[in-house]
C-alpha cells in the first residue's frame, strides 16, 4: 500500500533538492511524476519548484485551496511529489491522504516543520498527524556545528520572532539555527531594538 510522507527540515536543509532528485530518478526510470506546491510560492516564479542550488522543474499543479485539488487526473501516475507543504491547508493534506489510498500512489511531502516563532504550521501539523511515514532532513546550525532545529528570521540584519507566520523568503531572510543560538540571536535582536529605541 502506498504511503504518505512528510519529509521535514529547517531552511537551507536541501528539502527541495532531495524532492527534485526523487523526481528525476523517477522520470529517467520513464514513470511519470506529479508536481505540486503552494500557489502563493512565488520566490523563484509561480509555477517553479527550484532549490537553493540551482536546480529547478515546472510544478504540473498549483495548489490555491482545496476545490483546486479536485478533477486532477493521476491515472498512470506512479508517485506525487508536494513541495513547501506547510503552507497547505489541513483539508488539502487530508486530500492527499485521500488520494494516496484511492489511487495507490506514494505521496511525498517537503516542507517546514514549523514557522520562525517555533509553532507548527497548519499543513505541518496535519501531515504530522496523518502521515505513515515522518523523516528529518537534517541540517547545521548556521552559527554552530549542531543540528539545526529553528528557522530564524532577519528584518533589517537583525533577528526577530515578530510578525506574521507567512512571510516568504530565502536565505537573505532566514537561516537554520539550533535552539540555544536561536534564542541567543533573538535576544540580541531585542537588545538592539531597545538601544535603537529613544526613551520617552
Amino acid at each position: 500500500m502506498a504511503k504518505l510522507y512528510f519529509r521535514h527540515g529547517t531552511v537551507g536543509s536541501a528539502k527541495t533538492l532531495n524532492l527534485l532528485a526523487v523526481a528525476h530518478n523517477y522520470r529517467s526510470q520513464g514513470k511519470k511524476v506529479l508536481l505540486m506546491k503552494p500557489n502563493l510560492d512565488t520566490r523563484f516564479g509561480k509555477e517553479w519548484i527550484k532549490s537553493r542550488a540551482g536546480l529547478e522543474m515546472q510544478a504540473d499543479v498549483l495548489i490555491v485551496n482545496l476545490e483546486s485539488m479536485r478533477g486532477i487526473d493521476y491515472t498512470g501516475i506512479h508517485c506525487v511529489l508536494v513541495d513547501e507543504a506547510q503552507f497547505l491547508s489541513s483539508g488539502v493534506i487530508e486530500e492527499l491522504r485521500r488520494v494516496s489510498l484511492d489511487f495507490d500512489i506514494p505521496i511525498l511531502c517537503y516542507g517546514l516543520r514549523t514557522d520562525f516563532k517555533s509553532f507548527l504550521f497548519e499543513g505541518s501539523r496535519r501531515l504530522m498527524e496523518l502521515a505513515d511515514s515522518i523523516e528529518e532532513v537534517k541540517a547545521t546550525c548556521h552559527y554552530c556545528n549542531r543540528k539545526s532545529i529553528m528557522n530564524l528570521k532577519h528584518v533589517n540584519g537583525l533577528a526577530t520572532n515578530q510578525g506574521p507566520s507567512v512571510d516568504l523568503g530565502a536565505e537573505e531572510k532566514y537561516l537554520p539555527a539550533c535552539y540555544r543560538c536561536y534564542t541567543k540571536e533573538i535576544g540580541k535582536g531585542l537588545l538592539s531594538l531597545m538601544q535603537a529605541t529613544p526613551s520617552l
